[in-house]
């Protein structure tokens, strides 16, 4: 979620009058931070990951799974190790949005070493463990991106009501009480983002239609003008930012590596998605997409009617494009400047005081372009800095630009290093899963480094593919644009004037630097013209020195990536949409009823505990009794 800083939370109007105050503290403290930081040089890799899980209630005499808002009381049992002996701690807990969520860490950051990949699984194992022991008999952790009845009558225990008409969300289906109570952030934001922007969020997602389905699907549409008939409508931060996600961070060995890496995993992040769809089922409907991504966007779009274009310009200064979540809109690297092809907005002024302190123009305008944003929540304590100590200005912006990627700064007086924050997968059910996606990503890195791959294409053509990367089956269904020469460092000249018109006249030359390509060509490659991003990890381990343990790990993990991207196995998304419509009390109308969201939820906990073998999902046939984080069908090449 971000800065979680401790004080009194000022109210929406308060905040307002202080956005420039915080605005012009904040362009400081990164410009002081950036002066002290740019020549850091030697610092090793480290990497680490973040898990959501989601706390289950079952009842299993009537057949019920319901959220379950035991965090706070769970987080303040899980920070005790932490607080006693924060260097011996295996695991890091903190607290998510709902409060019914909790998001662990590794207790330290992985390193360079191969090795490491061996460790990753069994942290995150620990962590389920860790947390699970804290569980009554009834409940579960579950790694779930979105609860498939959240927003729906009685989803909560212990039992909460929404209030329309008053409140944090005045949400038709989400009370207030379900946001986390520990700490004033999550409810500042909910009342802060709605009250800037001049009425409720409004998240529309199109309705799956069935044989059964009735259109509208529900009277949404007559107690909201911005619910659409054919939608699912959903009306609060809680929908978005109560979803589950997995996310990493690597520390680079300065900020030009880090750039680096910002802007070549950039094309990747709609991949990755679509690769990792978990979330199809929404306020207790099927939906026609398969990701979460739109919906978190929604959920915090504080944008005033003015900044969506709906009215002209008058009390704000800019038409915005895009939410404060969404996919990034520059890159940073001098190669990626070229395929800068989408106007970047930013105050003129902000630009101009970062490249006076020295800034170089492609930093300095995603600076500005992020502080194009108000603070949403600020609090009393927190209003006078100092400049050349302090950053949480800065951090205020900064962390409420949730973005696919995420440039971050070293914290001050930090032995922390420059890093990049990678964000678009969806969590997976099991342990196996989320260790494959990891240490698949951690490899990419080491590819794109080791062999200088150029992975850049034009940043419009990273926006469509985030879009497909939403769509029902988009893992199998959807092409993306993808680089076709992925080892040259410099595009050719076509390139170039491709990227500085929006037109099509060079539609020859971009044929022959891009093409769509399946998820599966991307991944496992396409013969004679796409070599594939698992061939070349194979390719990059083939020169290296890899004990005969770690190799086999890899390869699991890998074989895994391969057989998900193929469609052998398939994503968790299309796993439970066909759960659902073959369950005996699906009526085909696109209604997740209250036993089957059960049912499937039992299973989804009989699969991440062992009990239960899921070949569609994993490819398992048995399992291992010595190595049961391996599946045996994935072991031919150990």
């Amino acid at each position: 979620m971000g800065l979680l800083s401790e004080g009194s939370p000022l109210s929406w109007e308060e905040t307002k009058k202080l956005s420039e105050h915080v605005r012009k503290h904040g362009l400081v403290q990164f410009i002081n931070l950036y002066k002290r930081l740019r020549d850091r040089q030697g610092d090793i890799l480290k990497w680490g990951d973040e898990v959501e899980y989601i706390i289950v209630k079952f009842n299993d005499e009537l057949k019920t799974a319901k959220v379950s808002l035991r965090a706070q009381e769970l987080l303040g049992i899980l920070n005790e190790k932490e607080l006693k002996d924060p260097d011996n701690c295996k695991s890091l807990w903190r607290p998510e949005y709902g409060g019914y969520m909790i998001e662990g860490t590794p207790g330290k950051p992985y390193g360079g070493l191969l090795a490491h990949f061996n460790i990753v699984e069994a942290n995150m194992r620990h962590r389920r463990e860790e947390a699970t022991q804290l569980l009554k008999p009834d409940e579960s952790v579950m790694s779930l991106t979105s609860f498939p009845r959240l927003g729906c009558v009685d989803f909560t225990d212990p039992p909460t009501k929404p209030t329309p008409d008053q409140g944090y969300t005045r949400s038709l289906f989400f009370p207030d009480e379900v946001i986390f109570q520990g700490h004033p952030r999550f409810r500042t934001l909910s009342r802060n983002i709605r009250e800037r922007r001049g009425e409720k969020v409004a998240i529309n997602l199109p309705v799956f239609k069935d044989k059964n389905t009735v259109i509208p699907v529900d009277d949404s549409h007559k107690k909201s003008k911005a619910a659409l008939p054919d939608h699912v409508y959903m009306d609060a931060m809680g929908f978005g930012m109560g979803c589950c996600c997995l996310q990493l961070t690597f520390q680079a060995c300065n900020i030009t590596e880090a750039r680096t890496l910002y802007d070549q995993l950039t094309p990747l992040c709609p991949i990755m998605l679509a690769l990792t769809a978990a979330s199809p089922l929404h306020r207790g409907f099927l939906t026609d997409v398969d990701c979460r991504w739109n919906v978190i966007s929604a959920s915090v779009d504080c944008r005033t009617e003015e900044e969506r274009g709906l009215r002209p310009l008058k009390s704000n200064k800019f038409v915005i494009k895009k939410s404060r979540y969404d996919s990034i809109d520059s890159y940073l690297s001098p190669a990626g400047e070229m395929y800068n092809d989408v106007p970047l907005i930013y105050d003129e002024d902000d630009y101009r005081l970062l490249v006076g302190n020295g800034i170089d123009h492609l930093l300095a305008q995603h600076i500005a372009h992020l502080f194009i944003r108000d603070s949403v929540s600020l609090f009393s304590e927190k209003v006078n800095q100092n400049d050349e100590e302090d950053a949480d200005h800065f951090e205020n912006i900064q962390s409420t630009n949730w973005q696919t990627m995420r440039f971050k700064p070293p914290p001050p007086n930090s032995t922390i290093g420059w890093r990049v924050e990678f964000r678009p997968c969806e969590v997976q059910l099991t342990d196996f899963e989320n260790a494959a996606i990891v240490c698949f990503v951690v490899l990419l890195t080491r590819v794109i480094l080791s062999y200088e791959l150029n992975f850049l294409i034009p940043i419009s053509k990273v926006d469509e593919n985030m879009q497909n990367a939403q769509k029902r089956n988009a893992n199998l269904e959807q092409k993306f644009w993808f680089k076709k020469d992925i080892t040259t460092t410099v595009s050719p000249p076509e390139a170039n004037e491709y990227c500085k018109t929006s037109h099509g006249e060079n539609s020859a030359t971009e044929a022959d630097i891009y093409d769509a390509m399946t998820v599966n060509e991307i991944i496992n490659g396409k013969e004679g013209q796409f070599p594939g991003l698992i061939p070349l990890i194979n390719n990059y381990l083939s020169g290296m020195d890899v004990d005969a343990d770690t190799h086999c790990t890899i390869q699991q993990y890998l074989k895994f990536i391969q057989k998900r991207a193929s469609g052998e196995i398939v994503t968790t998304a299309t796993w439970i949409r066909d759960f659902v419509t073959a369950h005996a009390d699906y009526k085909h109308d696109s209604v997740v009823s209250d036993r089957v969201n059960y049912d499937l939820l039992k299973t989804i906990d009989d699969i991440q505990k062992g009990k239960r073998t899921c070949p569609e999902l994993m490819g398992i046939n048995t399992m291992s009794k010595t190595k049961d984080h391996i599946p045996t069908a994935l072991k031919n090449d150990c």
